[in-house]
């Protein structure tokens, strides 16, 4: 018996040793090859945008239903747009709009999603010192939102002049409008690094980072949204690239080259889509080629889908996501 023990733990040791050298040998090899060194991409997550069943131009779809339809769809998350919610968007965050969103948070959970951002809108493209003030403490106000949702990350704006009469003339104004009048440009850039400036304490108090959106105003180039992120040095402020709001139709390869200028910075993507004619415009977009600037980039996390077109979400939707699979798989 002792012998055989002997035997089988002197063949066992043999076999280990082997297998180890073995398992060297193919490690040099294959670092030899350069395959092991080769940088894995990061991750991404899709999620939709609840904002890809309302519009702003018929009766608020719930945040509840938009949230069932993700869970169907089997994406990992939902942007929640705040302007619909089922909250006054002005009040003060009271114990009854907290109750709100503690079930909203529930609800997301039961379904296996995460609140992946929180779209609000503000701007501090002001000159009125009341103005700011206001836009900031909304700002802040957004933030214990997203915390209180269990969120990192919520989109702002840089707000724009407001000289445009209405969102449907600006973008018949393809995004430009005038400054406001006594005023230039470098006015509203001091105003809108003021007001993000005074909002960083509390995102770092909650823990939620402020993702600046190319989205009008002196974000509507890249170098305008450099410029704010830039000009701030703070772990709490990043790029949000949303993918339809450079260019307008055809979508030139100019928008790739002014989309991968802001890739470096972002912290978070909206992917825009536009089945059945978009509601102000219509963009063919090449998301394989996002994708791959995206990765190129260093990128990793959520691109959250927003459906801007005209057809019945129920089919456009679906339909969009698939896309969005395909291009980031």
């Amino acid at each position: 018996m002792n012998i055989n023990r002997r035997s089988f733990l002197v063949s066992s040791a043999v076999a280990a040793g082997s297998a180890l050298a073995l398992g060297d040998a193919a490690s040099v090899a294959t670092a030899a090859s350069g395959a092991s060194l080769k940088p894995k991409r990061k991750p991404i997550k899709l999620g939709i945008a609840t904002y890809s069943y309302w519009h702003f131009r018929t009766e608020k779809v719930s945040i509840e239903t938009c949230m069932d339809n993700a869970a169907a769809l089997g994406v990992a998350g939902v942007d929640i747009l705040h302007r619909q919610m089922a909250i006054d968007e002005k009040a003060p965050l009271d114990a009854a709009g907290r109750s709100y969103l503690r079930k909203l948070k529930r609800h997301a959970f039961g379904h296996g999603l995460s609140v992946c951002c929180v779209s609000t809108h503000q701007t501090f493209v002001t000159p009125k010192a009341e103005v700011l003030e206001q836009n900031v403490e909304h700002t802040k106000k957004c933030i214990e939102i997203a915390y209180e949702l269990g969120c990192p990350c919520i989109r702002i704006n840089t707000g724009r002049w407001g000289t445009a009469k209405d969102f449907d003339e600006l973008m018949a104004n393809k995004g430009v409008e005038p400054v406001l009048p006594g005023h230039t440009e470098e006015d509203g850039f001091k105003w809108c690094i003021e007001g993000i400036t005074r909002c960083l304490p509390r995102a770092e108090e909650c823990g939620v980072v402020l993702a600046l959106e190319n989205h009008w105003g002196l974000a509507r180039t890249p170098e305008g949204l450099l410029r704010v992120l830039n000009s701030i040095q703070s772990p709490w402020l990043g790029g949000l690239m949303d993918t339809g709001n450079f260019l307008f139709p055809p979508y030139k390869e100019a928008a790739y080259e002014q989309l991968a200028q802001i890739a470096p910075k972002a912290v978070y993507v909206q992917a825009k889509t536009y089945p059945g004619g978009g509601e102000w415009y219509e963009l063919d977009i090449d998301y394989k080629r996002i994708a791959k600037m995206l990765g190129d980039a260093g990128y990793g996390g959520w691109v959250a889908l927003e459906m801007e077109g005209k057809q019945n979400p129920a089919i456009a939707v679906p339909a969009s996501i698939e896309r969005l699979r395909k291009a980031f798989a």
